[in-house]
């Protein structure tokens, strides 16, 4: 399992403490920011459709629509920041929509690095494989 760099949240957390304890402020980069606002969410917590995705994504398809596997682009700036064509997104199916719905998985390219968003890329949790 892999989380976004925990020196991001150790930096972001100190600089908190060291703000309130002297009384200055807090300034966050993108990055600091982003790291910070992913979640995290147990494999066997994710919706049913989800698994049936991580499969199809383990076996590198077929996929059920034409914009599985493009790039993400990380517009949104929730997940850590990374250069272009590191994260790709893939749609996990609603049940009862007409659409593709608005959950994903978005991968990285690290090894398990996969976030699961029910809420078109508002909120990401990182799935944790081990629990």
């Amino acid at each position: 399992m892999r989380f976004p760099p925990r020196a991001t949240r150790i930096g972001a957390t100190a600089a908190l403490l060291s703000a309130l304890i002297v009384g200055g402020t807090v300034t966050a980069t993108t990055s600091q920011a982003a790291a910070t606002s992913v979640g995290s969410i147990c494999y066997g917590d994710l919706p049913s459709q989800a698994y049936d995705t991580l499969d199809l994504i383990a076996s590198n398809g077929p996929f059920p629509y034409s914009q599985d596997g493009i790039v993400f682009r990380n517009a949104e700036g929730v997940l850590p920041s990374q250069q272009s064509g590191y994260y790709h997104e893939y749609t996990v199916k609603t049940p009862g929509s007409s659409t593709r719905g608005a959950r994903r998985i978005v991968t990285g390219k690290k090894s398990e690095e996969d976030y699961y968003t029910s809420d078109h890329y508002v909120t990401f949790d990182l799935i944790d494989f081990d629990c």
